[in-house]
């Protein structure tokens, strides 16, 4: 079994930063790659970011040049750094670890951006 264990969201004001971090634990098994999506209230959940086990990413135009992920492959863990957050980045974030035939999600940090 795998587990996802998110922290760094909160409140912050528009303009602020924020760092998430995603640490996974258990049996892990070639990971495809882990990343990033969001759910803000009434919304479906959307992609943010991903990181590939090699390191190379991917990220949501909404979000393209004021978040960067990045992973520590030694700890399992995965970050995304937010600058310049807006009103709309406000929702609850999930990491997703995704392997050769299983995906996993962690139980989600809120992050919330105020005027």
């Amino acid at each position: 079994q795998v587990q996802l264990a998110e922290s760094g969201g909160g409140l912050v004001q528009a303009g602020g930063s924020l760092r998430l971090s995603c640490a996974a634990s258990g049996s892990i098994f070639s990971i495809g790659y882990m990343g990033w999506y969001r759910q803000a209230p009434g919304k479906q959940r959307e992609f943010v970011a991903t990181i590939t086990s090699g390191g190379s990413t991917n990220y949501a135009g909404s979000v393209k040049g004021r978040v960067t992920i990045s992973r520590d492959n030694a700890k399992n863990t995965i970050y995304l750094q937010m600058n310049s957050l807006k009103l709309e980045d406000t929702a609850v974030y999930y990491c997703k670890l995704v392997t050769i035939g299983n995906s996993y999600w962690g139980q989600g940090t809120q992050v919330t951006v105020s005027s």
